[in-house]
């Protein structure tokens, strides 16, 4: 994709965001603040990921990502009242993902990033699940 089509969407997308392509008149402003869920310490230059989403569930095209700062926190002023997907993606931690109603002119999101899980793997050994006997 040529730069100047990214360009074309990006604006076309903020245009979406904001409300302007919507006729849309209400609009928030949005703060986030990401920390570590086992220690509540902030999570630096996580990506804040907004998408509009549809009202029949499905989200817009494209997206805006911010950035968090030294302090976990990351801002956006503008959003459009309405549902609004935010996905936070930092290294090192599982991947988070909500949808929110956006209905106030103010609105503070936390997202407490949890660490990475083990994977579930029936090959291996679970001595803490019971087996069944096999019934006579």
């Amino acid at each position: 994709m040529s730069a100047m089509k990214r360009v074309a969407l990006s604006i076309l997308f903020l245009l979406t965001l904001v409300g302007v392509s919507a006729g849309e008149d209400k609009q928030a402003s949005l703060r986030f603040l990401v920390v570590r869920d086992y220690n509540g310490k902030p999570v630096r230059n996580a990506g804040v990921v907004m998408h509009p989403v549809q009202t029949n569930g499905k989200q817009s095209r494209g997206g805006l990502e911010l950035k968090t700062d030294a302090d976990g926190k990351a801002s956006f002023d503008g959003v459009p009242y309405g549902k609004l997907r935010v996905q936070v993606l930092a290294q090192g931690f599982q991947t988070y993902g909500e949808d929110f109603e956006i209905d106030k002119p103010e609105m503070e999101i936390t997202v407490k990033l949890k660490r990475p899980q083990g994977q579930y793997s029936i090959y291996d050994e679970h001595p803490e699940e019971k087996k069944e006997e096999p019934k006579k």
